[in-house]
């Protein structure tokens, strides 16, 4: 959530304001306020729901279940600094620029964590689909927390460079952790650019390529129920793709910002301008993209009849864990009854067809 309003010191040093001070500190404070507020209000309570429903009444969880915890953590963990983020947007940043660093890091480090579960959720579909078998095979083998220890040092390891770069700034009283501090333009292009890669186009690329796979075989699928939870997963993957393209584009500008400035002043302080005020949808939106997920699951949760001992969506999950290949066994032993019912034809035709052969060949040995 970065802008460019760049200022270029003796040292060199390039310093980035997330947000245009001019149009955020006067008439959108209150919208930004009450959009932040209401995601909060919304998000929190809904993914405390999701993190509880699935650790207190699911005792067998599927993979894809075990994945939506994670991304609920990582939810809640991005919606508790609403909060602060609201009172300095009111006032001011007064809890200084250590915590600002943190705050922002535990920021970015959920966003890279949440966008690499969706794409492993996704993954994890497709080869459930289209593989179940590797796909029971995979999980008999407990690789997941593996899997997911790797991911999250990941998550982690590329929002360092957050750490030197955030800092606060402002007039007294009116500081503000909301900016940026690069030592050259180099630095900002490389990590803006690693952040536009890895946190956006290279998932997103996997993500078309998995349901791209994925449509050809759904319409062929044999449950409903297998459908159903690959249009949930499908749905978090959307949203969560709208909801940070603003930020990515944003920092796309950055990068041509960065290229054209020197022969072409009018031009990047146009983009600029426009950059400043895209900033601020972009920057709710990211926020808005953490209490979507419990709506989601909610509206899901619609079509299971809820009842004094189990609510829509402990149906929900359950029914997700149910018709993962390797949790639930309806679906594989259909597939295994199938196959084997193959296999059993072939070796009939096999008992039948060898010894028709073998009266042929005595056949000829008795006219000989």
């Amino acid at each position: 959530m970065t802008q460019n309003h760049s200022i270029n010191s003796p040292q060199s040093t390039r310093l980035e304001p997330a947000m245009d001070p001019d149009l955020e500190f006067s008439g959108g404070t209150a919208a930004a306020s009450v959009i932040l507020g209401l995601s909060f209000l919304v998000g929190a309570p809904g993914n405390l729901l999701v993190i509880w429903t699935i650790l207190r009444h699911l005792k067998k969880c599927s993979h894809t279940v075990v994945l939506i915890l994670h991304l609920a953590v990582a939810d809640l963990l991005v919606l508790i600094t609403l909060p602060v983020w609201i009172y300095s947007l009111a006032r001011s940043w007064v809890f200084g620029e250590a915590f600002c660093k943190a705050t922002v890091y535990v920021v970015y480090s959920c966003m890279y964590g949440s966008v690499f579960l969706i794409t492993l959720m996704s993954v994890e579909r497709v080869v459930a689909v289209r593989h179940p078998f590797a796909s029971v095979k995979w999980r008999k083998k407990g690789s997941l927390n593996k899997v997911l220890l790797i991911l999250w040092a990941m998550a982690l390891l590329f929002s360092v460079p957050v750490i030197p770069t955030q800092v606060v700034l402002g007039d007294p009283g009116e500081e503000q952790c909301l900016y940026r501090n690069y030592t050259s333009n180099v630095e900002e292009a490389g990590i803006v650019l690693l952040e536009t890669m890895v946190g956006f186009v290279g998932p997103f690329f996997i993500l078309v390529v998995s349901y791209s796979c994925l449509c050809s075989r759904i319409a062929q699928m044999n449950f409903k129920s297998k459908r159903k939870s690959t249009g949930l997963i499908a749905s978090v993957v959307v949203v969560f793709a709208l909801c940070w393209m603003p930020h990515h584009v944003g920092n796309m500008l950055s990068l041509i910002i960065l290229a054209i400035q020197e022969y072409h002043h009018e031009a990047a302080d146009r983009l600029e301008s426009f950059k400043a005020t895209m900033t601020f949808i972009a920057g709710a939106l990211a926020f808005i993209s953490s209490s979507v997920n419990p709506l989601l699951y909610v509206f899901a949760a619609r079509s299971f009849r809820s009842s004094l001992r189990e609510t829509g969506i402990q149906k929900l999950f359950r029914h997700i864990s149910s018709t993962a290949p390797g949790e639930g066994t309806k679906e594989l032993y259909f597939m295994t009854k199938k196959q084997s019912s193959s296999q059993m034809q072939s070796i009939s035709s096999l008992c039948i067809t060898e010894p028709k052969e073998q009266m042929d060949v005595q056949c000829e040995n008795c006219s000989s």
